[in-house]
């Protein structure tokens, strides 16, 4: 059987390979297309369901342009390619974004980031609610509790300030328009500087921009975006041994949001001088420094709350409902047995830990390619045991494998010495 499926396996992939790029960029189009349709079909969410609408179009579109290239002579095939992307992010990205901005459609954590700006501006705690005895504290009138809950740190409040600033909800104020345009820089720097292929590059972009994997969250509410965006920053620094860039990329995503932590954590690993030498001192101070500057005020100022705000809700354990608990086996085991719910996650960070300091010590020292396989399947894992997380998440370890990918390449090594 596994002998079978190895083969299954072996074959799928030498047939992907064999593929020329219009037509792989084909596949992924016409597969873009099907999921659009498909999710706005069945989706109960305004902003999904109306993105998965507007998107098919453009990505069918794409798919049959993509066909009809790759059966004729193009000369400048990466042209081609560049420029289908550019068009798909715009009838993907740019329209639907633009036209539920204006209609306020989105998913519930775009209000949740621009009220917490607005509580920042005023010189207030975002981190206002959370459980006491039962009972939800400085529980937001007329929201769901979740929407009560602030569930980043600090740093993710700018992207709501142009709301906060203007008083106004939508249009160019809305919070993804801002997150889109960080991303969209960092991003683009990002592959400016990324040691590879013009062809791999293309790849990681449709990945983290065109494909649904990115398009349908920086339209929807995508506040993992310019977190991706940012670690792939830091990824690419740490190939170029740019370590006060990687630094500074790692810990303005570390100081958003806690989904940034392992890749920054597991960067310190695979740091290094230009001469060779290891620089995790001077990555994690800048790493440290950062994230203590923005969080240590509001930790003294509300720890409980800071706390149950930051950690406890996202792992299911703040006594609230999250709309995030999509049906992974995490969220399945804890409610059919709620002390699966405190027991799941420490066990796995237990056994987790064993095997990877097992790893670690057989392939010490570590490439930055086997730090970004590793990390796409930690945060696999971590996904499927938390009893309250969503679907979504598996854009870090879907990116993080490609870009594991992406730096196994052989003219990588010859390129760092240039």
């Amino acid at each position: 059987m596994l002998a079978r499926l190895s083969n299954v396996r072996t074959s799928c992939v030498n047939r992907w390979t064999a593929l020329s790029g219009l037509s792989s960029d084909g596949v992924l189009y016409l597969l873009s297309a099907v999921f659009a349709l498909v999710l706005g079909w069945r989706s109960d969410q305004a902003a999904q369901w109306q993105w998965g609408y507007l998107a098919f179009a453009p990505y069918l579109v794409a798919a049959l342009l993509a066909w009809l290239l790759s059966h004729r002579r193009v000369r400048r095939v990466l042209s081609a390619r560049v420029a289908i992307v550019v068009l798909v992010m715009l009838g993907t990205v740019a329209i639907p974004l633009g036209l539920e901005a204006h209609w306020r459609h989105a998913q519930p954590e775009i209000g949740v980031i621009a009220r917490s700006a607005t509580s920042v501006s005023k010189g207030k705690d975002p981190y206002r609610s959370y459980m006491h005895d039962g009972h939800l504290v400085d529980e937001i009138p007329g929201k769901p509790a979740y929407e009560s809950f602030f569930p980043y740190f600090p740093l993710m409040s700018v992207f709501g300030l142009p709301t906060a600033l203007t008083h106004k909800g939508k249009g160019l104020t809305d919070p993804r328009i801002v997150m889109s345009l960080m991303t969209l820089m960092a991003s683009a720097l990002a592959l400016g500087l990324l040691r590879t292929s013009k062809e791999r590059k293309i790849r990681i972009a449709q990945v983290l921009l065109a494909l649904p994997t990115g398009a349908l969250f920086l339209s929807t509410g995508g506040d993992d975006m310019p977190i991706l965006a940012l670690l792939l920053l830091g990824v690419v620094a740490l190939q170029r041994r740019s370590n006060y860039l990687a630094g500074v990329s790692f810990g303005v995503a570390a100081a958003m949001k806690l989904t940034a932590w392992p890749m920054a954590a597991g960067a310190l690993l695979v740091a290094r001088e230009r001469d060779g030498r290891p620089a995790w001192k001077k990555v994690g101070l800048i790493i440290v420094v950062i994230v203590l500057a923005t969080v240590t005020p509001f930790v003294l100022h509300a720890p409980g709350a800071f706390i149950s705000n930051v950690f406890a809700f996202p792992l299911g354990l703040a006594g609230v409902t999250s709309p995030a608990a999509s049906a992974l086996p995490g969220h399945i085991l804890a409610n059919w047995w709620h002390p699966f719910k405190h027991i799941l996650e420490p066990v796995t960070f237990v056994l987790g830990g064993y095997f990877l300091a097992r790893y670690f010590r057989k392939h010490w020292p570590l490439t930055l390619s086997q730090l970004l396989g590793v990390l796409s399947v930690v945060m696999l894992i971590l996904m499927c045991v938390a009893s309250a997380t969503r679907i979504g998440y598996v854009i870090y370890p879907l990116n993080f494998a490609l870009w594991s990918w992406v730096c196994q390449d052989k003219t990588v090594k010859t390129l760092e010495l240039v």
